[in-house]
């Protein structure tokens, strides 16, 4: 071989190029044929579209020149390399020859079309070997990346680029990177890459190993992968564990974010785990000391404290009095007033107040506050404010079915019964006769200190008119009225305001004989008066019948008188006819 080599190369030395081609000198025919097969087994035939491998001989500013060992150098634009920006004189680069020569005799390669050839062999043969291979990461494009694998674009999706989720997509552009390749589509000339699948390969291992070391109450480092509304994931390296949000702080908190930030690094304990320890719950609070521990040890019931409110609740509200220490006020704890309205009507979240320590216990680490302790009972003196039979002005708070509530201050609230709100009128509900927030005039019925009861009525701030009716709607008085209304068995008669008489169908006859009808005015005398059921009862008939009666009646105490005498008479004659008999 080196002797042929030696050949040819003092043949291509002493050859006169111009004498053969001009026809001045001969060339034997043996001399010829072996430069021919010279030729043949040692240059490149540029007729074909092989892959060839050349070698970079010079570097321009616009092209790199190539020996592919071909009878003349090729020429590549630098722009197919802007893959390799370190392209050096001596590279071995491939190269397909895409023009033989150009209009000025130059031989045109590409390496372009030449690394695609190739890059599918390649791209096939790692998928199939599942080899790691270097991409370029040449952009950024919807979903992910797109990378350069051996001249081909292979598309990076965002959720293969790392296990953690990425945030900067930016910070891989124009880096050179490890990936495996894991899906080919041949159709579509589409390839997919993956860096995750690397990465996790790694974790993997590192899983094991810590899975297997695994305990409770151990304290490990770990690195917050992910923030949630009901807790913090953390990355333990390799294996993710969950803080939950009742296990980030002592305190209160609505959000996770309140307490950490992504990638924040911290120590964390582990809590408890599954049998596979898939599921890996941590804690963040118990790697301090409980606030209820560092509570001042002189803090007793009775005690003024200062607190935070941080929850509330139709039943109360919880104050926060130090950093992880909460204690509840009641509703029925905020106001002396016996009618329990909702928390809200008193305090508001984030309100700073002071309350009373009303209960403390260490042990179940659970307090209960008051507020309305702060001032003064209104029920320690309430028989010397408001002895019975003394006059106030209540306001209207509430209904029921039964009576009105009436506060007469704040904590001292009194029942006016439904049957004390008027003389006169028949009220079926309160709602009828007063609305809520109306004044009230009220006067002190009846005083229970010890239950706290205060029974109150409207109607007796006034005169019962009744005790007036009495003497002038006695029975036998008559009075005019009109017939306002025919009801069952009879009528009614408005007299006045108060007094609406019932006339029974009975009495409702005219002395003619005819009944009066609805709108009739006429005399009616009352023969029936019941003060304590406000119920009358009045008579037409009774008034002309009366008369007629009182004739009658008249009449036969006449004929009674007349048939004595007659008797008294017959027997006066009797007797005397009895003697005259005796005498003879």
């Amino acid at each position: 071989m080196a002797e042929q080599k030696q050949t040819q190369e003092e043949f291509l030395q002493n050859f006169d190029w111009t004498k053969y081609e001009e026809g001045i000198e001969s060339v034997q025919e043996d001399k010829l044929k072996n430069f021919e097969d010279l030729v043949k087994n040692n240059f490149v035939d540029t007729q074909d579209n092989e892959v060839v491998e050349g070698t970079v001989v010079r570097i321009t500013d616009r092209e790199a020149i190539i020996d592919i060992n071909a009878k003349s150098e090729g020429v590549i634009s630098l722009n197919e390399f802007r893959y390799n920006p370190n392209l050096k004189v001596g590279d071995k680069v491939e190269v397909l020859i895409d023009i033989r020569e150009d209009k000025t005799g130059q031989l045109v390669l590409s390496h372009r079309k030449a690394r695609t050839i190739k890059a599918w062999d390649r791209v096939n043969l790692a998928h199939e070997n599942g080899e790691i291979v270097n991409g370029f990461v040449k952009s950024r494009t919807k979903g992910g990346m797109i990378v350069d694998v051996f001249g081909i674009e292979a598309f990076l999706p965002g959720s293969q680029i790392d296990v953690k989720p990425i945030r900067d997509y930016e910070q891989y552009v124009n880096k050179t990177m490890e990936f495996k390749i894991v899906k080919v589509n041949h159709e579509f000339k589409n390839v997919v890459v993956s860096h995750k699948a690397l990465i996790e390969a790694d974790i993997e291992e590192q899983k094991k190993e810590i899975i297997g070391q695994l305990e409770k109450g151990q304290v490990l480092e770990g690195v917050v992968k992910n923030i949630t509304s009901y807790g913090v994931f953390v990355d333990l390296g390799g294996v993710d564990g969950l803080i939950h949000i009742t296990d980030l702080s002592w305190s209160r908190i609505n959000h996770p974010n309140e307490v950490v930030e992504l990638d924040q690094k911290l120590n964390v304990v582990i809590l408890d785990f599954d049998d596979n320890k898939s599921r890996i719950q941590l804690g963040l609070k118990q790697l301090s000391k409980h606030p209820w521990d560092a509570l001042a040890d002189d803090l007793k019931v009775g005690d003024k404290v200062k607190g935070k409110v941080v929850v509330i609740a139709d039943y109360g509200a919880f104050v926060e009095i130090a950093e992880g220490v909460e204690g509840l006020v009641h509703v029925s704890e905020m106001s002396w007033s016996t009618h329990l309205r909702s928390a809200q009507d008193f305090v508001n979240l984030g309100d700073e107040i002071e309350a009373v320590v009303l209960t403390l216990d260490r042990d179940e680490r659970k307090m209960s506050l008051g507020i309305k302790q702060l001032t003064s009972d209104p029920w320690a003196n309430i028989a010397t404010k408001y002895p019975v039979g003394s006059k106030h002005v209540g306001t209207v708070r509430n209904f029921t079915n039964f009576g009105v509530f009436v506060e007469l201050e704040e904590g001292i609230d009194g029942l006016i019964y439904i049957s004390d709100l008027s003389w006169s009128k028949k009220i079926k509900h309160p709602s009828e006769f007063v609305n809520v927030g109306d004044k009230l005039d009220v006067v002190v019925l009846e005083l229970d200190v010890d239950a706290r009861k205060l029974s109150l009525g409207h109607k007796q701030t006034t005169e019962n008119p009744w005790d007036k009716y009495e003497v002038e709607f006695a029975v036998g008085t008559v009075h005019s009225g009109t017939i306002s209304k025919m009801v069952d068995k009879g009528a009614t008669v408005e007299f006045n305001e108060d007094i609406v008489a019932f006339i029974p169908t009975r009495h409702l006859e005219k002395e003619d004989g005819k009944k009066l009808g609805k709108g009739d005015t006429a005399d009616f005398k009352v023969i029936e008066f019941n003060k304590e059921f406000k119920r009358v009862v009045a008579s037409h008939t009774s008034i002309f019948r009366e008369e007629e009666e009182k004739i009658a009646k008249e009449a036969s105490s006449s004929t009674t008188t007349v048939e004595k005498s007659t008797l008294g008479d017959l027997e006066a004659l009797q007797e005397l006819k009895d003697k005259m008999e005796r005498g003879k």
